[in-house]
């Protein structure tokens, strides 16, 4: 049977390419809000973290009804370390929509998040989004998204993709370039043309793939995805098995069943083949198993996901401040909340180590792994973590590790640097091309580790200008040593109290990243120090008062405003012998061995 009730999309694009904008748009013309109703902006992006930083984190559901077509529509996140949440739901949907920014063209994400489609064999929907910019090269952009279609080996017929020409902000959509559109009619017309409506079975037994996790107080663990075959019912037994055979089925009861409808979920009595649903009731239901009619199991394939390239270790908080700020502190806390978060992220990875107050936790990059930490600390969680590592493997006898795409899109004035930096970094040019009158477009292949710590150089090197998007690339025999930051750490002498005086003396030896009042510990970094080696100073010492006189003694002591370290920069910033100290209210930079004259003795010890 063909459901030409049913379309189900998915939005993919590269970050910042405006996802969640036209969702927006897609939503308020379709009639999902009332004429005064009072919407936020990216209303999907319903995070505290997503508003903060402006970018989607989770892959979210909702849909959307037109000329009495039911459109389902997944936007996903457009940041590589989060392509993980773009992998899983693919096998929700029968075609996407790839937006491609009209100025910046198709950028690495988008390569990964297209390729991804094709394997799949969806149809796919080119909407060129942001055509109002006033450096947008409408004309090119449909000549760079063909080849890069080429490039990954489509088939004709995803070759003949229709082109739609939209911008979210405004919510028009047109046919042609140099027409603008009036509304997104245009959009939701190639949806139902373009988009293959779902062929199922429902008269078959019931078969529904569980593709993501949502959790909620009241009702528990809540299953979403896409009912394969047959239909569902409330109250109907299933049984739970999954693909791979790594847990025993089981059989359980489907207790709520709802469908999304536009921001909301409607509970329903009873759902068919290719509608996308929630259900709840199951506790211990995780992504990739299949629910079945106990009569037939027959568990659905789930999608290889990606495996991890970066590696960190978090560890119970053990310095002289620990237990102060956090409500959960202990190694078991540490440890059952991070397997919880396995449960609804497919491509973490948690291991534990020799130790029981350390676990080894592997994500896509430094900031998917920065997301996990700051989830932590809000909820009330008290740990440390170590740098960030790159994840060897060894292929065909050779130890090897991963390469990232790099592109970096820079005024022309700052090529020079980016080439310097670059060759440093074991960074190996694959284009260069000029962008506009005044900037270029670089393209590199460089080991994961080289770009740990080179955002905030590039940012310098660019005088912020610059536009910097990595994505995996492949994994490549070891590329030799790559030499780490040049500078070395401005260590608390003693645990106190900082004081005017002490930061002032402190200051002249290099960048501070604390103010006066901040309570610090033998061993904790509150600088940096631009020569390259350690140095301890006494932070803690007040001016001596005395009854003598001399000119200059009673001058003003001017403080440079302190370093604010957020959790990507003290990542990018530490050391393989310093660690970050994380809670609810702070993030220090700490030794790990704490004692200046142990450190001292660690030193001259390994010079030996």
């Amino acid at each position: 049977m063909i459901r030409n009730d049913l379309r189900n999309i998915a939005i993919i694009a590269h970050v910042d390419h405006g996802k969640t904008t036209l969702v927006d748009q897609m939503l308020k013309q379709a009639g999902a809000f009332r004429e005064n109703q009072v919407v936020e902006e990216r209303v999907m992006d319903s995070g505290d973290i997503e508003r903060e930083r402006g970018i989607t984190i989770l892959a979210k559901n909702t849909s959307v009804h037109y000329k009495g077509v039911k459109i389902n529509i997944v936007d996903t996140p457009g940041h590589a370390d989060f392509s993980g949440e773009v992998e899983r739901i693919l096998k929700m949907v029968d075609g996407v929509v790839l937006l491609v920014d009209a100025a910046e063209g198709p950028m690495p994400q988008t390569r990964f998040v297209l390729q991804k489609a094709l394997e799949f064999g969806h149809k796919i929907i080119i909407a060129v989004n942001k055509i109002d910019r006033p450096d947008a090269r409408l004309n090119e952009i449909g000549d760079e998204v063909l080849e890069l279609l080429l490039n990954l080996d489509a088939t004709d017929e995803q070759l003949d993709s229709p082109i739609v020409y939209c911008s979210g902000r405004a919510g028009t959509a047109s046919m042609s370039p140099n027409a603008e559109g009036t509304d997104l009619t245009p959009l939701f017309e190639q949806i139902l043309e373009h988009i293959p409506a779902p062929q199922v079975d429902t008269d078959g037994p019931t078969q529904m793939l569980v593709s993501s996790i949502d959790y909620n107080d009241y009702v528990g663990r809540i299953g979403i995805g896409r009912i394969e075959r047959g239909s569902m019912k409330v109250g109907q037994q299933v049984t739970v098995c999954d693909y791979h055979g790594t847990t025993q089925p089981y059989n359980a009861k489907v207790v709520t069943l709802y469908t999304i409808e536009e921001l909301e979920r409607k509970p329903v009595d009873e759902a068919t083949a290719g509608e996308i649903v929630c259900f709840s009731g199951i506790e211990n239901v995780t992504i990739g198993e299949t629910l079945c009619n106990p009569n037939t199991v027959e568990p659905l394939p789930f999608v290889k996901i990606s495996e991890p390239t970066v590696e960190m270790t978090f560890s119970v908080n053990d310095s002289p401040f620990a237990g102060r700020e956090g409500k959960f502190v202990t190694s078991r806390h540490l440890r059952e909340r991070l397997f919880r978060e396995l449960l609804k992220d497919v491509s973490l990875r948690v291991n534990e180590t020799d130790t029981t107050d350390s676990f080894r936790v592997c994500g896509r990059g430094e900031m998917h792994l920065s997301i996990l930490i700051e989830n932590l600390r809000r909820e009330g969680y008290e740990f440390q973590v170590g740098a960030p590592k790159a994840l060897f493997r060894e292929i065909d006898g050779k130890t090897c590790e991963p390469v990232e795409r790099m592109i970096a899109d820079v005024p022309q004035d700052a090529v020079g640097a980016i080439m310097e930096k670059m060759g440093n970094r074991k960074g190996e040019l694959v284009s260069m091309n000029p962008k506009g009158a005044d900037r270029m477009r670089l393209e590199f292949l460089i080991p994961a580790r080289g770009l740990f710590g080179y955002r905030t150089e590039f940012l310098t090197d660019t005088k912020g200008e610059g536009v910097l998007s990595s994505v995996f690339h492949s994994y490549q025999p070891y590329k030799g040593d790559i030499s780490k930051r040049t500078t070395g750490s401005l260590i608390a002498f003693e645990t106190g109290e900082a004081v005017g005086y002490g930061l002032f003396n402190a200051q002249e030896r290099g960048p501070l990243f604390i103010g006066p009042g901040t309570q610090v510990y033998e061993g904790m970094v509150i600088g940096e120090n631009p020569r390259g080696d350690d140095m301890a100073v006494n932070v803690c010492k007040k001016k001596q008062l005395t009854n003598m006189r001399a000119s200059g003694s009673d001058d003003a002591l001017r403080l440079i405003p302190p370093r604010q370290m957020s959790i990507e920069a003290a990542l990018e910033f530490i050391s393989d012998d310093e660690l970050l100290e994380i809670t609810p209210k702070s993030v220090r930079v700490r030794k790990k061995i704490l004692s200046n004259t142990e450190r001292l003795k660690k030193v001259k010890g390994g010079k030996k």
